[in-house]
Order: C-alpha cells, then structure tokens, then sequence
C-alpha cells in the first residue's frame, strides 16, 4: 500500500530585489591615478567610456604616454584625458561646452594636481581645427552619440593628428573605411561592446614608416 504523499505547502514569494543603483562615478583604471573617483553626472548624452573599453584602448595604446601630446574634444568626465594624464603624457587639453562639466573637470584637476591638464570650455570642433597641424600624438573623440558632429570632428581631427600618432573614436556604428581613407585615415584596431563601437585610428602614411 502506498504511503500518502503529503500535500506541497506553498511557499511565500520571495521578496523582489531592489534593483541596483546606477553608479554616478567611474575610476581611472591605470597609471599614477589609478583608482581616483570621477563624478559622474545625471546629464543627457553623458556616457562615459566603459572600464573594459578603456582598459582595451590603453593596452592598444601601450601603457607608457610618456611625452605624448593628447587632446580629449568631448571631455565629458574627463575619463579618457585623465587617464592619459595618468599614464605619463606630457600634455592634455580637455575641452567640453557644458559649464557644470567644465566646473568637475576643474576640480578633479586640482585634486590631483595634473599640472600637464588644461581644461577648456569651448567648442570641440573649433579646438580641433586649430590645433596645429600633425601636433597630437593623441586625440580622444567621443560625442554623444547622438551628435550631429561625428563627421565634422573627425574630419577637423585628422589634420591635427601626428604621422605617428593615433586618434580614438567612439561611435554608435562602425566607421564606414571609405570615408576614413578619404580623410586619409585607417582603421588600426576596432572593438564592439554592447552599444558602443570603439575605433582606434591612424594616419594613412603611419604604414608606409619602417618599423622601430
């Protein structure tokens, strides 16, 4: 004879889990500021390049900027500028048009007493045009990706960029390469990482330069 199965009592639902909080600051990841806290603003179009994408274009990079010259147009946080910073550049330009940015990257600036950082408010675009001619070793865009100036930025970016130098994009979109070589760029390395396509470029004559 079989023995009665006692009836499953039912559980109670389990409590539902507080969603977790959107983090308002990133850290510099490598470098001299490695771990520094930068705020994070609650601003449209601000978005601020992801730790694993950082970490990724500074291993394309080499760790070591020592000497380089770095512009970061759409400095936002001020993420990808200081870490150049923190990573031994000689020089870096953060330009940005909002004033409550501008006032964050200032003060993040003091804090860590980057004498190498200027920041700029000012029109990313403009600073990119007059920046002199193959000057930067190193040139940081990334607009809001929903920008009307990616083509401008990068069309002003590409003068300014050294034979050897690199210019870094990201972009909602892989950069089409017929429009990079008519700008007499290339494409060097490319990442995708959830929306975010990272492009890191050079100039067309870097290839043609004996290795070493």
């Amino acid at each position: 004879m079989k023995r009665a199965t006692p009836e499953t009592k039912s559980r109670p639902p389990r409590p539902a889990r507080p969603r977790a909080v959107q983090s308002h600051e990133i850290r510099i990841i490598g470098g001299q500021y490695k771990r520094t806290k930068l705020q994070v603003a609650d601003k449209p179009g601000l978005r601020p390049t992801p730790d694993r994408v950082r970490e990724t274009l500074f291993n394309w990079l080499g760790q070591d900027l020592s000497g380089w010259r770095c512009l970061d147009a759409f400095a936002g946080t001020g993420a990808l500028g200081f870490e150049a910073a923190s990573r031994g550049a000689a020089q870096v330009l953060l330009v940005e048009q909002d004033a409550a940015l501008v006032a964050q990257l200032k003060r993040v600036q003091d804090q860590l007493k980057a004498a190498v950082v200027q920041v700029v408010r000012g029109d990313a675009v403009a600073a990119l045009r007059h920046a002199p001619a193959a000057s930067l070793e190193l040139i940081f865009l990334d607009p809001p990706f929903d920008s009307p100036l990616f083509e401008a930025a990068v069309q002003a970016a590409a003068p300014a960029l050294s034979v050897t130098g690199f210019l870094y994009l990201e972009a909602p979109k892989r950069w089409p390469e017929s429009e990079l070589q008519g700008l007499g760029l290339q494409l060097h390395r490319h990442l995708k990482a959830g929306m975010v396509h990272a492009h890191l470029l050079r100039r067309t004559e870097a290839v043609a330069l004996p290795a070493g």
